[in-house]
């Protein structure tokens, strides 16, 4: 997992409600275990026309949010089944952050595992990001996660509030694998006094 550096980016807004994650990752298209892959299938039925071409109506399909890795969303973001191909379809799409006013709770902690920072901000707050943007399509936000701040150039910007452990592990890029491999020297110790205490348990 790559670490969550500060940055600007695009901010591209959904300005929908109750976003389940069949919507973000259809079912059909569940069948790999790896995490690449699922971007050109992101909101594949709101995204694309019956023949495979670009729907223009659909939000994401705007010129101006291309590149865009800050999506601004509605309230109850990733409602739904709990697959977490749901935000490795966002991030391999090239989101890294999203902002709502609040999130299934599977979701949300799926995106921390995956290099996704969550924001939750008020719905007051948010509809006058939704209006910034709105406004001025293509307009760049500021995320600083060290600091903990998004700056925006109408001077909608706010500070947000995150788990330290989750704060920690996105700076550093770890998910729960890299985690544990932080403690490889300790396993590989137990399983070394395993193996002397317990040597029938152990193929040779």
């Amino acid at each position: 997992m790559q670490p969550y550096t500060k940055h600007e980016s695009i901010a591209a807004a959904m300005n929908r409600s109750n976003v389940d994650t069949d919507q973000i990752i259809p079912k059909q298209f569940l069948k790999k275990v790896e995490r690449s892959g699922f971007g050109v299938h992101l909101f594949h039925d709101w995204r694309y026309n019956d023949d495979g071409s670009d729907n223009p109506d659909f939000e994401l399909n705007k010129p101006a949010f291309k590149g865009a890795k800050i999506l601004v969303a509605g309230d109850n973001f990733g409602c739904g089944s709990s697959r977490e191909h749901a935000p490795w379809a966002i991030a391999d799409y090239g989101f890294n952050t999203l902002i709502s006013t609040s999130y299934a709770d599977i979701f949300y902690n799926n995106c921390f595992k995956n290099g996704i920072l969550a924001i939750k901000v008020d719905k007051a707050l948010l509809d006058k990001l939704m209006a910034e943007i709105g406004a001025n399509e293509g307009v760049r936000f500021s995320v600083d996660l060290e600091n903990q701040q998004v700056a925006t150039p109408a001077g909608n910007g706010f500070t947000f509030d995150i788990d330290p452990f989750r704060k920690g592990n996105l700076l550093s890029g770890l998910d729960d694998i890299g985690l544990t491999l932080q403690q490889a020297d300790k396993i590989d110790q137990f399983e070394q006094r395993h193996k002397q205490a317990f040597p029938w348990l152990w193929p040779r």
